[in-house]
């Protein structure tokens, strides 16, 4: 289980959706009412949709198959890279390149060439290059790290993808739904959760609920490693690798901050509280 509480998510404003004139209606099952004009997502529902994300997640890493973290909008980018990193798995964090999966051979072409070209620099072979020579393979490495640096190690298609905001990422999502690769995501009330294999429900824009939700997703990543490994099917040991450095982005929390004092206060109890007739009247 994922072991989260509704005062942990409330804490990370998980709860705040978006503005209700902006929501997607099949959402409508997942929201819990709206205050100020800004729908309020249920985290009851979260609870327990979090821990079937985080059972079906682990299973999948203790089969021993790779889960691809997926998150491109800045205030996913270090933290998709930072619990991917921490688990073991895979991740696109930067920008989701058209046919990633969908033509993964070509895709494992270019991979190939990133592993030759590190390898070349890690030999010192740039350089015994002239200067101009050096530098074309240099910013050749450069930009096959930037779009792939976090999947070079990964030799097959994943056995699942777990998505900040499926909404943004929909070509991920699309070419894993054409391959019938299972999807998890962070699904905000402006998404469509018909697209999304185990949908969690909770806000996708707040740093501190993304960091929550993907590190839960990362720990189950881990827990099912660690089975994995006592079988003797994957390497105890998970390789580190050097990534790219990525920016931060704390002036973006702060914004995220700041906004949080004009969003509606919403209390434990009220989630707590609800009658199992109230729930059957949504």
């Amino acid at each position: 289980m994922a072991q989260v509480t509704l005062k942990q998510l409330l804490e990370a404003g998980v709860h705040f959706g978006h503005q209700t004139s902006r929501w997607n209606p099949k959402m409508k099952t997942y929201i819990f009412t709206a205050r100020n004009g800004i729908h309020i997502i249920d985290l009851q529902k979260t609870v327990r949709l979090l821990d079937d994300a985080w059972d079906f997640v682990r299973g999948v890493a203790a089969s021993g198959r790779p889960v691809l973290f997926v998150g491109t909008k800045k205030q996913a980018q270090e933290t998709i890279q930072t619990e991917a990193a921490r688990s073991g798995m895979y991740f696109v964090n930067r920008r989701w390149m058209g046919g990633m999966l969908t033509n993964f051979s070509t895709v494992k072409k270019r991979i190939d060439r990133l592993q030759d070209l590190r390898k070349m620099q890690q030999e010192g072979q740039f350089e015994q290059l002239s200067k101009k020579e050096a530098k074309k393979l240099q910013d050749e490495l450069d930009r096959l790290m930037f779009h792939f640096d976090g999947i070079a190690d990964m030799k097959r298609l994943p056995g699942a993808l777990f998505v900040v905001d499926p909404r943004k990422e929909h070509i991920a999502v699309t070419e894993a739904n054409r391959l019938k690769i299972p999807v998890v995501a962070i699904v905000d009330s402006n998404c469509d959760p018909d697209l999304i294999t185990y949908v969690i429900p909770g806000n996708d824009d707040a740093i501190r609920a993304v960091k929550l939700l993907t590190g839960k997703i990362a720990d189950a990543c881990l827990d099912g490693r660690q089975e994995a490994q006592a079988r003797g099917e994957i390497p105890a040991e998970v390789e580190e690798r050097e990534f790219l450095e990525t920016p931060r982005y704390e002036e973006i929390e702060e914004y995220l901050e700041d906004e949080e004092d004009y969003l509606p206060t919403v209390s434990e109890d009220e989630f707590i509280g609800r009658t199992g007739e109230e729930e059957e009247a949504r």
